[in-house]
């Protein structure tokens, strides 16, 4: 697992985080998020795949809050709602785990593990939609 680092690839041309080919679940506590990522990264053979967010990260990075500010950020379309139900769950201390999944059965595969320890909230980016991950 690797602390999370934004890139270019993960925003879209506006600059609204769409990190496409990744899962984004979120988690009460970082204990349970450290678990499940360490579960994940023992079936795969590349730990890579396995990026661990902060509730700051998610607030600086995703949301770009700044300080404790309330202010809305301004969103179109699901992936503006999407992050603001990020920031939301963050500024309750919500971490989160980036896992990059290819197919169907690698995002069932990391969501049995996640179910486990009580997921909070769970994304998954694919090229044109967003999908709720139960």
């Amino acid at each position: 697992m690797k602390n999370f680092e934004m890139t270019s690839s993960m925003l879209t041309m506006t600059g609204v985080f769409y990190p496409k080919g990744y899962a984004f679940i979120m988690f009460p506590n970082a204990t349970d998020a450290r678990h499940v990522a360490q579960e994940i990264t023992s079936q795969q053979d590349d730990d890579k795949q396995v990026l661990f967010l902060s509730s700051h990260t998610i607030l600086q990075d995703v949301g770009k809050v700044k300080g404790e500010s309330d202010i809305a950020l301004p969103s179109l379309g699901t992936e503006g709602v999407t992050a603001d139900r990020y920031v939301d769950l963050a500024r309750e201390g919500h971490c989160a785990l980036m896992v990059k999944v290819d197919t169907d059965q690698e995002t069932e595969r990391v969501m049995q593990v996640a179910r486990h320890a009580s997921f909070s909230y769970g994304q998954r980016y694919r090229l044109f939609v967003i999908e709720d991950l139960e």
